[in-house]
């Protein structure tokens, strides 16, 4: 059965089930068996789709590391927890994992998929409060490249007025001296 009018015959299509045969103007084309449908029989639930099973994400708990595994469409769950237990990835200790942790000193932030952040410069993965490379280890800020570029940064007359009271980048060891220096010069103007 072909869409359209006879003024426009390629506009729209008729809905697949077997009992509706609509002519729709927007059709819905299932992802799951490529048929072509209406409004109202647009969902997997509404046109019975046969092969909406092969779309589902399943995951299997893991009774031996309590990990969850992935199930493969069309494989029973025991062939699943066979697969997971010959690659390697099961320990059968009987414990989970540890968890993924902060590597900073005192910090112990678990590491989950939205608060982790990998440092461009020495690559390691840090908690979201540790990004910045002042705030953990980084291989920048022990080799000095960092600072050096802060305080080239802050030297540059970008900004600076006539009437500035003192250079403030001059003269710090270190990038809390140079805030705290910077904050009390602020409170001398203010007063």
């Amino acid at each position: 059965m072909s869409g359209g009018t006879e003024a426009f015959p390629t506009l729209g299509s008729h809905c697949a089930e077997e009992y509706c045969h609509q002519l729709d103007f927007l059709p819905f084309t299932c992802d799951s068996c490529s048929k072509v449908y209406c409004l109202e029989h647009r969902s997997y639930k509404a046109h019975e789709c046969s092969k909406v099973n092969l779309k589902d994400n399943v995951v299997i708990v893991c009774p031996t590391c309590t990990r969850t595994v992935k199930k493969v469409a069309g494989e029973s769950e025991a062939v699943t927890l066979k697969k997971h237990n010959f690659d390697g990835s099961c320990s059968s200790a009987g414990r989970p994992a540890p968890k993924a942790r902060c590597p900073v000193p005192r910090c112990r932030e678990e590491l989950l998929v939205l608060n982790t952040y990998s440092c461009k410069s020495c690559g390691s993965t840090v908690c979201l409060k540790h990004r910045y490379p002042t705030d953990h280890a980084c291989t920048t800020m022990k080799n000095g490249k960092f600072l050096g570029a802060l305080a080239k940064r802050n030297t540059s007359e970008c900004g600076s007025s006539a009437n500035s009271p003192v250079n403030i980048s001059k003269g710090f060891k270190t990038l809390k001296d140079m805030i705290t220096r910077r904050f009390d010069n602020l409170s001398l103007q203010v007063h």
